[in-house]
């Protein structure tokens, strides 16, 4: 089943946007919680505004995982920002996709008149994911809470065991998928086996994404980053993951992460654990035109999809294809694309099962192939392999790019699109300007 998500009401303008450097986890927690790096995107991008933040009429935030003093983390980040406390915020999960979905739901609000000025996007800390005590630890420490008389905790002491100690990585779980057991990166080997991509072909484009963000970086084509600083007094200006000095030869060294021994699926063909933020602004034509404000450009429509979860990967394909067919568009129609590199092997099978008769027919009902993407146009300032892909934010940040990719290129339309950990798919349409 798929949720299509057009909008038949106003014209919805996404006005400016704003995005940290995506910061990679580098084995402990990194120097910024969620709500820091959201507010960072946020002040700067507020700031340069010619309305004040408290004129917002919503801010909705998406997050996986925030920490535990962020509870309803949209709230949290509207308040630091100066919003007031008349501005309502909330907060979306939807795992992968989550800040697309803030913007989806900021979409709709403008659309059918309930809003005409929203903060929307996502935000993600994935250093500072959860590290949690087991069952065990939980039930003896509530027995030791419970114990009053020191004869009671000698007794509770004589039940700790040392397998009690061992924690729950919360990243890890949840990047599992509890239904049918596998983690994303199995997930990406079936799909890599499915379309028989290979290893090299995977770190063929592992290889490609760095180069591209390095030329991204060199010709200063990055610029919705805003620098951040910490508390020390050092400051991030770009995204610390690229590896300018890469080649095949080095990821061929790599070994399979999550098919030992026998899989292709590698730290080096897979995104990044990373920190990071994307807000957008978004309005209606009576705020446009009430604050004087620039158009980036509008969003046109947008999908969710589900999918099998062990083919969670291919949910690009099942939510761009509805759009395709509802827009009347052919792949030739589409200036330029942004699919969310969480695995290569995940995006190389999307753009296989484009082209495939079987997989467009069996699984998308069609009587045709969707067609042939040209890779010269999809992630061109390259993605989540070399970026990095902070879960929350990633869905905010692949629209807001390719909003500025449409811009400096005088290109039109432009198709950004996700896979979702459960088995689902999302994507957002959207043409440059105002008109």
């Amino acid at each position: 089943m798929a949720a299509g998500t057009q909008s038949n009401g106003k014209t919805v303008y996404v006005i400016d946007g704003s995005r940290t450097p995506f910061l990679k986890a580098k084995g402990k927690p990194g120097p910024f919680i969620a709500g820091d790096l959201a507010v960072a995107a946020g002040r700067a991008l507020l700031a340069r505004q010619p309305f004040e933040p408290g004129e917002l009429d919503e801010v909705v935030l998406g997050c996986v995982m925030p920490g535990p003093d962020e509870a309803n983390i949209g709230r949290v980040v509207a308040l630091r920002l100066g919003c007031g406390k008349s501005v309502p915020a909330w907060t979306v999960q939807r795992n992968c996709a989550s800040g697309m979905q803030a913007l989806d739901c900021a979409f709709h609000d403008i659309a059918s008149g309930r809003a005409h000025l929203v903060l929307a996007g996502g935000v993600e800390s994935m250093s500072h994911a959860p590290v949690l005590l087991n069952d065990d630890m939980v039930g003896w420490l509530g027995e030791w809470n419970a114990a009053k008389s020191a004869g009671a905790r000698l007794n509770a002491l004589g039940k700790l065991r040392p397998k009690y100690l061992t924690p729950i990585i919360g990243l890890l779980r949840g990047l599992t998928d509890p239904v049918v057991g596998l983690s994303m990166g199995q997930t990406a080997e079936n799909l890599a086996y499915r379309f028989n991509i290979s290893r090299e072909q995977m770190d063929g484009f592992a290889l490609e994404s760095h180069r591209r963000l390095a030329k991204a970086q060199d010709d200063g084509l990055l610029g919705e980053i805003e620098a951040v600083y910490d508390a020390q007094g050092n400051f991030y200006d770009q995204d610390d993951g690229l590896r300018r000095d890469g080649d095949m030869a080095k990821l061929a060294k790599l070994k399979p992460v999550f098919d030992r021994p026998f899989g292709s699926v590698t730290a080096g063909n897979s995104a990044q654990v990373t920190d990071g933020a994307a807000l957008l602004i978004l309005a209606s034509k009576e705020a446009v035109d009430k604050y004087q404000l620039p158009v980036l450009g509008r969003i046109i429509d947008s999908q969710w999809a589900g999918l099998a979860p062990e083919q969670m990967g291919l949910g690009p394909v099942h939510a761009m294809t509805p759009i395709m067919q509802r827009q009347g568009l052919k792949v030739d129609s589409v200036d330029y694309w942004e699919i969310n590199e969480a695995f290569a092997a995940q995006v190389l099978a999307c753009l296989a099962a484009w082209k495939d008769a079987g997989y467009c027919r069996d699984e998308l009902g069609l009587d045709a192939p969707v067609g042939e993407i040209d890779q010269a146009r999809l992630n061109v300032d390259g993605g989540g392999v070399s970026l990095g892909h902070p879960v929350g934010a990633s869905g905010a940040r692949i629209v807001l790019h390719l909003l500025q990719v449409l811009k400096r290129n005088g290109a039109r339309r432009g198709m950004a699109s996700l896979c979702i950990g459960g088995g689902q798919g999302g994507a957002m349409l959207v043409e440059s300007g105002k008109e």
